[in-house]
């Protein structure tokens, strides 16, 4: 028997008792090992780091050492990556190779618990979208330099896409890679900016212009940030996610062998919207939790403050306002859960395909819904969830996280957009395929 009874809107339905055809014995076990872990290595001091803007130098070895940074992967892990390493099971003795894209949401569920993406972010962010591409795109002996020590956590990766003058706007990226007169190096020009782990991280898997303008110019490299001659690196401040060390990186004349380059030289653009698939999903993931926060403090707060005579859950102002957000919330909860479970059963190929556009749509909603949660809990905080200290410091903690959600990973509006062409591609290419195999048209109106 629990020995409290947990707050409306704190955890998920199926971790509140209710059944759920999702999950089975595996994830169940699993979803205690993440919490205990989590417990042990974030919640105690998780708000304090973030308020100082820093975390420990060791948090990311303590990570390392229990081989709780693999969850950060794609699902499925890279087995035969593991296996060489030594590395046959996560924590709870999860075998490699039965984790699966639930173990994923479970675990970045349980990583948000803290009300802040600061913390988790400074030690899951890089290798959880850096390592990928070098993992799917990169060739054996590219990977053979990188990826041991990166997911034994050695060294350190991020992932560098965004810049001054293109953000959401991939293909408008300016950072240049020439080929050097003998042909050995890539000469590496450019700005890098709001790169999350970059001050700490050995290597970048950066986006550059290797070519003519637009898409077909990009490629992908593995850049050496740290202790590397034309890199500089400073810190930026930002309004929330303070402690996840935030990163300006500006590149001048930058040697990169061109053995280090990620796959197919013009085919960058290709392997960054696949990577971002992953990156929104457990964005998506993320902000759930954080809305769960967010909601459940104020629940809480609402039951014991007391205001003209009653306590604020009396109010009946008070609990519409809580029924809004919690309607929206557990909508979008049930949207992940299938949408993550539609994940375990298609092939990356078919998820990229069907789920693209829809993996957009679910980070903007995400945002959207965050956006809700955290703002109402401000207002029935009162004063207390304008203050950064104190009770309600939980509800203004999490509002300054609103913007670092709708904007990174591809601003909220150009999700909107995306998603909807991505669903008329497809609609397009089925209705294209149907008539093929029916010999004539289906009678489908054109868009």
């Amino acid at each position: 028997m629990p020995k409290t009874v947990p707050i409306p809107f704190s955890e998920p339905p199926w971790l509140m008792g209710m059944p759920s055809a999702y999950y089975n014995n595996s994830h169940r076990k699993w979803q205690k090992t993440c919490r205990a872990l989590v417990d042990e290595l974030l919640m105690p001091e998780a708000g304090e780091w973030e308020k100082a803007g820093d975390v420990p130098e060791d948090l990311y070895s303590r990570f390392a050492a229990a081989n709780f940074l693999i969850p950060n992967l794609s699902a499925p892990l890279p087995v035969e990556w593991l296996h060489k390493l030594g590395i046959h099971t996560l924590p709870g003795g999860l075998k490699v190779e039965d984790f699966d894209y639930l173990h994923t949401l479970i675990y970045v569920d349980e990583m948000s618990r803290t009300g802040s993406l600061g913390p988790s972010g400074a030690i899951t962010t890089g290798v959880a979208f850096g390592l990928p591409p070098i993992l799917k795109f990169g060739n054996k002996q590219l990977q053979e330099r990188f990826v041991p020590d990166i997911i034994t956590g050695k060294k350190r990766i991020c992932i560098a896409i965004t810049e001054p003058g293109a953000g959401s706007d991939v293909s408008n990226i300016s950072t240049t890679a020439v080929r050097s007169d003998d042909g050995k190096n890539f000469i590496v020009n450019g700005t890098k900016k709001w790169i999350t782990n970059g001050l700490w991280s050995d290597y970048a898997s950066m986006a550059v212009r290797t070519g003519g303008p637009g898409p077909s110019g990009l490629s992908m490299l593995v850049v050496p940030l740290l202790n590397t001659p034309g890199v500089n690196m400073r810190r930026i401040r930002v309004g929330g996610q303070s402690s996840a060390g935030t990163t300006f990186i500006e590149l001048d004349d930058v040697k990169v062998p061109v053995s280090n380059l990620i796959g197919n030289e013009g085919h960058g653009m290709k392997y960054v919207m696949q990577n971002f698939n992953h990156e929104r999903l457990t964005i998506s993931i993320s902000v759930s939790r954080l809305s769960r926060v967010a909601l459940s403090s104020a629940f809480e707060y609402c039951l014991k403050r007391e205001a003209f005579g009653k306590t604020l859950m009396e109010q009946p102002v008070v609990r519409h306002r809580l029924a809004k957000c919690g309607a929206d919330l557990e909508a979008h909860w049930a949207w992940i859960e299938q949408f993550t479970y539609c994940m375990t059963k298609l092939s990356e190929e078919e998820a990229n395909r069907e789920l693209g556009g829809l993996t957009a749509l679910a980070k903007a909603q995400a945002g959207r819904v965050l956006e809700v949660c955290a703002s109402t809990a401000v207002l029935l905080f009162g004063g207390n969830g304008y203050t950064k200290s104190g009770q309600g410091e939980i509800a203004e903690r999490i509002y300054r996280e609103v913007p670092g959600v709708r904007i990174p990973g591809g601003s909220e509006d150009v999700m909107l957009d995306l998603a909807v062409r991505q669903l008329v591609k497809n609609f397009q290419r089925k209705t294209k395929e149907l008539e093929t195999s029916m010999g004539g048209s289906t009678g489908s109106s054109k868009l």
